[in-house]
């Protein structure tokens, strides 16, 4: 399945990282488990499972030395543990999982536990981790705990290899991404970066569950009103959800973080969303070229603030535009539980539609 990039489509004014995607800043890790599995219905069995845990690392060591942090909730519809504390310290200590929303308690005490082996410390200094999650059950059967320990803790193994690799980690329908639908297709896990003029990285991942046909949007055409209604019968609701994380290796503080999590949600207006009522977009942002004690001192001065904080604003605009894209674009069709539908935003298709507008 190809990217936005591979099909030759360019958002945005900014140039992409060597991956486009998070592991372009130095550190970062992203790792999946994913769950497809088909099993008679409960209470035989476990019925049809599209589900999973995706794991973002910020930094291994971000216990001992807290990243910048602050967020921003579009709407609210949703949960992500963590947020509340993130928000008042203006820090990160904890690997970001992503999940449906239904497992969110199994990730929740797993990552508990896991970080209770990894340092005991944990057990006197409470972490609370951040673990988000957005509704997979038109695709996945709900009715019975999909998600286990070991999947945690095999998406965090994961995400820690991957850093420093020199290729785009998976995207589309893996992990937290499996059961996932948006703008009427299938959807999942994106991710999109952009270097800013002063050298910095800016990445965007995505998980991307929202939005109806009709108000899709590539690069400005209006892909979703041309190709028509689907092939298959069952439609996902336009409703769902959207949890964005950013990451950039620029100096900036929680309060400068918080701002560019709010940008996330202009990416995401730009291919169609419109943030309905029982949506949760919730965004977080992080920098790794800024570090703290457990106490909350700096390690050093924030050095990007004010107004030098526009190259960055934009980059987090773009970069969500296309991470949206690329989480559809790499995703197959997907059957799930009762013989729903999510179907696969054909490349060939945009590309002909982009041509005939004249965007490619």
């Amino acid at each position: 399945m190809p990217r936005a990039a591979d099909l030759g489509i360019r958002i945005g004014l900014m140039q992409p990282g060597p991956t486009g995607s998070v592991l372009d800043v130095a550190g970062v890790g992203l790792g999946h488990a994913t769950i497809d599995r088909d099993e008679p219905d409960p209470p035989e069995g476990r019925g049809r499972g599209r589900t999973g845990v995706s794991v973002l690392v910020v930094a291994d060591d971000a216990f001992e030395r807290p990243v910048p942090a602050g967020g921003a909730v579009l709407n609210g519809a949703g949960e992500c543990t963590g947020f509340i504390t993130a928000a008042e310290w203006g820090s990160l200590e904890t690997p970001v999982f992503l999940t449906s929303t239904l497992q969110l308690g199994r990730v929740y005490d797993a990552a508990c536990e896991l970080m209770l082996e990894r340092e005991p410390r944990v057990a006197e200094d409470f972490i609370i981790p951040v673990v988000a999650e957005c509704d997979d059950s038109f695709l996945n059967d709900a009715r019975r705990m999909q998600v286990v320990r070991e999947d945690v803790a095999t998406a965090w193994a994961a995400a820690l290899d991957s850093r420093g690799d020199p290729t785009p980690p998976p995207e589309g329908s893996v992990g937290s991404g499996t059961g996932m639908s948006c703008l009427g297709f299938k959807g999942g896990i994106g991710t999109a970066s952009r270097v800013t003029p002063e050298g910095h990285i800016v990445a965007v991942l995505l998980m991307t569950n929202f939005g109806d046909r009709e108000r899709l949007t590539v690069d400005g055409v209006p892909v979703g009103r041309l190709v028509g209604e689907p092939e298959r019968p069952g439609v996902p609701a336009p409703a769902g959800s959207c949890i964005g994380v950013v990451v950039t290796d620029a100096p900036v503080d929680g309060a400068g973080c918080a701002r560019l999590a709010r940008r996330v949600g202009m990416g995401l207006a730009r291919t169609g969303s419109v943030a309905r009522h029982g949506s949760g977009e919730i965004f977080l942002a992080c920098s790794t070229g800024l570090r703290m004690d457990r106490d909350g001192r700096f390690e050093g001065p924030a050095g990007v603030s004010g107004r030098a904080l526009d190259p960055l604003f934009a980059a987090v605009v773009e970069a969500a535009e296309e991470a949206v894209l690329n989480s559809m674009l790499m995703s197959p069709t997907v059957i799930g539980r009762s013989g729903n539908t999510s179907e696969g935003l054909d490349p060939d298709t945009v590309v002909r539609l982009l041509r005939e507008h004249g965007r490619l």
